[in-house]
């Protein structure tokens, strides 16, 4: 996707008799003079940023330093085509009214991603923020009309090429864990997506395709924060998804979206916001009439009852769930459901039977939920330590012991946060074992692994 060349640039580098490389040479001097040792950059950059790229930060306060020397006079950043941009520190935490806001917002949460921005890799995460976004997708009107009259005509092409993305990289997720992706999806928004919501020539049916394709990527991008544990940022970007979905007005993927924002607070112990989440998923579930997604929804409400500790509304909750899932038609479905199957609904009823203690039911459910899609590499690892807990719940410890060595080696080749935080509780949940000999070779087999 071509950007709009930085003319005010190349007039400038002209006006002050400068080469390429001659710039890019009193670039990284000024920066090691002014405290930013260890600038490389050279003449292919100052082309990239002729072409349209914005250099990270502290890049065009030195130019504007260098051309303010060469020529005698002050430049502004303005003038360097580089202006001032203020960012907002809560960026990405509000549901925007309007469809024109809600592309400036999103795009600008892809690019201080990019630019790695510090209080984005700090940011905590917010109930509130969680609550009003689901609030304002509940009760938000469909009538507005999501278009664009930029330059570049949005064709099926554009669209096709979005959801191939995240379909890839969605399988890649799965199979490696979020840390070896996440970077790569990030910059295929900033440079790819951001330009087609923001310079694009669409109309309102080409408008909804684009914010669906955009929503499920940018959902994507919060999970892989969520496994990263990067929990502020991830919130930020499903809040996001959930706005560009209300431009989709597509229900389902709202829901989906929802369901994921609840995931996240049952992770995070967050269980009374987790209800309201996941209650709020299933209302846009039943406006889309997707049974699979309900299922999925009232499942989350089961969790977040059994980490409350309320074991009579869970297993309401769960038969609830069972309900729905045996009503679904997955041929009538949207295709980004196909994850949630017979598997991923056992390993969900594990998760609420382990909260409560209940470890035969822990085991039986984990059992049939390691039944499951080969590609899913992190979810086997999450549903085999589901198996270990419960088997340590009914003192099974020599099985419980085996299943774990299993668990740790596939956590050890995922570069996943959440996959290294179950392979730490399951070391808890075996510590008072320690001296038992079952656990000592665990302990020797696994020695070599690179878990923290």
């Amino acid at each position: 996707m071509e950007r709009e060349p930085n003319r005010l640039l190349q007039q400038l580098i002209a006006e002050a008799g400068l080469s390429h490389k001659g710039l890019a040479r009193r670039l990284n001097d000024l920066g090691a003079a002014r405290g930013t040792p260890g600038l490389k950059y050279d003449h292919s950059s100052v082309l990239r940023w002729i072409g349209g790229q914005r250099p990270r930060d502290p890049v065009p306060s030195l130019l504007t330093e260098i051309f303010a020397l060469r020529l005698g006079r002050p430049v502004s950043p303005a003038e360097v085509g580089m202006p001032v941009i203020t960012t907002p520190l809560d960026l990405g935490q509000e549901f925007t009214h309007t469809w024109k806001e809600g592309v400036a917002t999103v795009t600008a949460l892809w690019r201080a991603d990019m630019e790695r921005r510090r209080f984005l890799i700090d940011s905590t995460f917010a109930i509130g923020a969680g609550s009003v976004g689901a609030v304002r997708w509940l009760t938000a009107t469909s009538d507005e009309r999501p278009s664009g009259s930029g330059t570049r005509r949005v064709g099926r092409a554009d669209i096709a090429a979005i959801n191939e993305v995240t379909r890839s990289f969605g399988e890649l997720d799965n199979r490696f864990g979020s840390g070896r992706v996440r970077s790569s999806v990030i910059k295929y928004l900033d440079n790819a997506v951001s330009p087609l919501l923001r310079e694009g020539a669409y109309g309102e049916p080409t408008g909804r395709q684009l914010a669906a394709a955009a929503a499920e990527l940018t959902r994507l991008a919060g999970w892989m924060a969520y496994d990263l544990e990067q929990h502020g940022l991830a919130q930020r970007y499903l809040i996001q998804a959930l706005s560009l979905a209300r431009g989709a007005d597509d229900h389902a993927l709202g829901g989906e979206i929802l369901a994921g924002m609840a995931h996240q607070a049952i992770y995070m112990g967050q269980h009374a916001h987790a209800l309201d989440l996941a209650r709020a998923a299933q209302l846009s579930a039943r406006r889309a009439g997707v049974h699979t997604l309900l299922s999925s929804a009232q499942v989350l409400e089961a969790h977040a009852h059994a980490g409350l500790g309320d074991a009579r509304s869970c297993g309401n909750a769960l038969h609830d769930a069972e309900i729905a899932f045996d009503s679904r038609v997955p041929r009538n479905e949207p295709a980004w459901l196909s994850y949630f199957d017979e598997a991923y609904l056992s390993a969900k009823f594990a998760h609420c039977f382990r909260d409560l203690g209940e470890g035969e039911r822990v085991v039986r459910q984990a059992r049939r939920s390691l039944d499951m899609d080969g590609r899913y590499v992190r979810g086997r690892m999450f549903n085999l330590s589901l198996l270990a807990a419960g088997l340590l719940q009914c003192g099974e410890l020599e099985e419980a012991c085996q299943v774990t060595g299993t668990a740790l080696k596939l956590a050890n080749d995922l570069q996943s946060a959440r996959s290294r935080s179950y392979a730490a509780d399951l070391r808890r949940r075996l510590e008072p074992y320690k001296g038992e000999p079952a656990v000592r070779a665990l302990r020797e087999r696994t020695r070599e692994l690179s878990l923290a």
